[in-house]
């Protein structure tokens, strides 16, 4: 069974809340049926941008489950009660600034009312405010721009300090968590107080982490300084995000089963990635990065080259294989009708060895699944024998390699060793200059390998903490600068291990591939109604926002993870490592091949989702009558957005824990992760198959030469579109890291450089007093005010008595 951190993971519902789901479609392959010559099934591209969020109106609608629709008409109730109360003759639209201000002033003197049904009225009608106060709009475009008025308006009275306030007070609810702890069945009645307040925390972040250029000069102030408060520890002596990681671990614990975890996971998410940045941010704080510390610029924009790229083609589906085979034995049929037709064919038959290789390729190690690589520039077809081809005709070669290739400093020093270890007889070391005694064409490769050198910022980084540990009087003490980045992991750090077992215990519970347990934890609580449905419309309807409910979970945990990981490893490679070493003791890898073991085609065209009650079309519209039918057909988008975007994320989370790790590359081979990558090809995206075939490329040289000869499509495939390394023949398997795995002593030497890290720039009472400054100076030592305890100053006389007056003194050795 699959663990995250030693418990187990899944999703439990209770014998109250168990409900018959029909299995709804969630879309096939798309596929023409018009094959081409080479039997490749003729989808189409995906027409997918990558980018930190989805459009503004998807991150919106996400934030409601469709169980809360009746909410939004309560909202709106609850703030026309107070609106008519105080201005009786207007609409909220018709009102000048001032008497805006003064409304919101008034809401937020509610927020601090003791009784909680007033206050949660008042939070009510806040929320509405936040939502565009739509009851006075005619369109979403309408509703959009109010919200913006709104919130910023919101912002700059001080509501969100109040709701951190009345939020913690939630968290800190003892009552609220034991009754939800003792219920049998946790429905959306029992989180309604915090789905409030998160509701309008994360319209508040949402809103304004969304730079738009037509912003007033005003509004682009606020919005700095509140990214500047949000990521700094004003809020309860930390960063939002940091209480926002304790509910998480408060609610796997089963203490608090009751939090709206997806409104939590996606106000953290997008907590982060407004104080941290997102992945423009993330490339020009490197370039800049790398200018400062003397390095040479990026040899290319990763974003921009990643988005020029072209999808490969997918591996054929099993229907084409069937028919090509047919047709095969078809025409080996009628060669057997004449005898001296068929010893001409196996006389001379140019295209035998093609056929051996295919059939190889059907018997892939470790697949069972009938698919074949079939990357059209090693593609040979067996064709009919009248109709020869010529090469050139049937291979197309691209233009040039997207990626400029690297070597790093450790590759040259190999290079040169091996070489004179070859050609003189002993090395050494690491001296890169020295090339006397080498033949020329040596001298060639030095110059070659050194043109194409790459010294990361990590490199740096471990270089420099090496020489704080072995001088550091010498060194001197560093200067760590407070950044955003900086100050969320001091935040973290204590209970950085128990945050990531949350993180990857709730991704298990919410993958499709996980089966209900018992002693797992319940997502579901802030999406199932207090009363089961009772109708099929309604089980359909609740079938559809359960998988939705789970999609959006797995979309905002990818995210935080992958910004976390690229953050701290930018920050300091050591803080990344720490965090990516417990994502691995809780068995990240693993459960990440898990979450690909499935149709990954299916999951990405999934169609979880009903356009007319996502808001804001469901308040600003009539509501159609919904059928059965018009629930099956779904939306008709080529593909989910936030599926793609959560396989994205999750295989460059995959890449970032295993680059340059032996020992976790071998993770990837023992949990026989080829097949399971293989078949993550077939979705035709440029970045998703990037990511596979790097995935593919550093396990190549340990799954042996059958498996290489087997799939020389993927091989090509690897050749056109990953970095180049080298000197790095990872298609050979003859690399002197090919050694025996050994996991524990890897992991054991990272450890201990990154407890010394820590240790060293976060621990300051464990520092080593023989490197402490010592004061020699008479007069402000005996300056210093001692604070003594209350029992010495009590029985000061007696210890006068005996330390002082009865022990002799000799004055004269003292003097001396």
């Amino acid at each position: 069974m699959m663990e995250v951190g030693g418990n187990g993971g899944g999703l439990p519902i209770n014998n109250k809340q168990r409900v018959m789901l029909p299995n709804k479609s969630r879309g096939e392959f798309p596929r023409n049926s018009r094959k081409d010559s080479e039997g490749l099934s003729e989808s189409p591209d995906f027409e997918f941008e990558y980018s930190d969020t989805d459009k503004w109106a998807a991150e919106l609608s996400e934030l409601y489950s469709y169980t809360e629709g009746p909410e939004f008409a309560l909202n709106r109730k609850c703030f026309e009660d107070e609106f008519r109360a105080h201005v009786t003759d207007k609409k909220w639209t018709e009102l000048d600034a001032a008497e805006h201000r003064a409304h919101a002033m008034r809401l937020l003197d509610g927020l601090e009312v003791i009784a909680r049904e007033k206050r949660l009225k008042v939070a009510r009608a806040i929320l509405y405010m936040a939502q565009g106060t739509f009851g006075d709009c005619s369109s979403e475009a309408e509703v959009q721009h109010w919200m913006r008025y709104n919130i910023f308006l919101l912002l700059d009275v001080g509501t969100f300090s109040a709701l951190v306030e009345l939020l913690n007070m939630e968290i800190d609810n003892s009552a609220a968590c034991s009754s939800a702890v003792r219920k049998p069945a946790i429905s959306l009645a029992d989180s309604t107080d915090l789905r409030v307040l998160l509701n309008i925390m994360y319209l508040i972040v949402e809103t304004i982490q969304q730079d738009d250029p037509a912003n007033k000069p005003e509004w682009k102030i606020l919005r700095e300084t509140f990214r500047a408060e949000l990521g700094s520890p004003l809020f309860n002596n930390e960063p939002i995000s940091v209480m926002l990681f304790g509910m998480v671990t408060k609610f796997c614990s089963g203490h608090a089963p009751h939090f709206p975890m997806k409104k939590v996971l996606l106000l953290l998410w997008k907590s982060i990635l407004f104080t941290l940045g997102g992945f423009e941010q993330l490339q020009s704080i490197k370039v800049c990065k790398r200018e400062e510390l003397g390095l040479p610029p990026l040899p290319e924009d990763s974003i921009r080259v990643i988005r020029s790229m072209r999808a490969a083609s997918p591996p054929a589906s099993a229907s084409d294989l069937i028919e090509q085979q047919q047709k095969r034995a078809r025409r080996e049929h009628k060669a057997l009708i004449k005898q001296d037709n068929l010893d001409a064919f196996n006389e001379k038959d140019p295209y035998k060895a093609d056929d051996s290789r295919d059939d190889e390729d059907d018997n892939d190690d470790n697949d069972n699944s009938l698919e074949p690589e079939t990357f059209p520039i090693e593609r040979d077809e067996v064709m009919p024998p009248p109709i020869p081809h010529p090469p050139s005709e049937r291979v197309s070669f691209p233009k040039g390699l997207p990626w400029a290739p690297k070597v790093r400093e450790k590759d040259i020093e190999t290079f040169l060793e091996s070489s004179r270890s070859k050609f003189i007889g002993y090395t050494l070391g690491s001296d890169t200059d020295t090339v006397v005694g080498l033949p020329r064409p040596i001298h060639e490769s030095i110059r070659t390998l050194k043109q194409h050198k790459y010294v990361s910022i990590a490199e740096l980084q471990i270089a420099k903490e090496e020489e704080y540990q072995k001088t550091p009087l010498s060194v001197g003490e560093e200067e760590v600068e407070m950044c955003a980045t900086e100050l969320l992991y001091q935040g973290i750090l204590p209970s950085l291990p128990q945050y990531m077992i949350a993180l990857l215990k709730i991704l298990l519970a919410a993958a499709p591939t996980s089966k209900a347990k018992t002693d797992s934890i319940n997502i579901l609580a802030d999406v199932l109604p207090e009363e089961m449905p009772t109708t099929v419309l309604q089980s359909m309807k609740l079938g559809v926002d359960v998988n939705r409910h789970k999609e959006i979970i797995v979309k905002a945990i990818s995210a935080i993870l992958l910004l976390l990981l690229k953050h701290f490893k930018l920050n300091h490679i050591y803080q990344f490592e720490y965090m990516a070493q417990h994502l691995v003791f809780a068995n990240c890898i693993p459960l990440i091949l898990k979450f690909f073991n499935q149709n990954i085609m299916s999951y990405i065209t999934a169609k979880n989702s009903i356009s007319v009650l996502d808001f804001p079309n469901c308040v600003v519209h009539e509501l159609p009558e919904l059928t059965a039918e018009s629930l099956e057909a779904g939306d008709n988008t080529q593909f989910c957005w936030r599926n793609l975007f959560s396989c994205i994320n999750l295989l460059r989370i995959l890449n970032k824990l295993t680059k340059w790790k032996h020992s976790r590359t071998m993770m990837l081979v023992v949990f026989k992760s080829a097949p399971i990558l293989k078949r993550a090809l077939k979705v035709k995206q440029a970045m998703m198959q990037l990511y596979v075939l790097k995935l593919l490329k550093v396990q190549t040289k340990y799954l042996g030469r059958q498996w290489r000869k087997s799939n020389m499509k993927t091989m090509s495939a690897i050749y056109q579109k990953v970095r180049h390394r080298l000197n790095d023949d990872w298609a050979y398997g003859n690399d002197l890291d090919a050694r025996p795995w050994d996991f524990q002593a890897e992991e054991c030497a990272l450890r201990a450089s990154i407890e010394r890290f820590n240790s060293r720039r976060y621990d300051k009472s464990h520092s080593n007093p023989d490197f402490l400054p010592v004061d020699n100076c008479l007069q402000s030592v005996l300056g210093q005010r001692v604070d003594l305890p209350e029992d010495f100053q009590m029985n000061y006389d007696l210890w006068l008595e005996r330390e002082v007056f009865s022990k002799p003194i000799s004055w004269e050795e003292l003097l001396q």
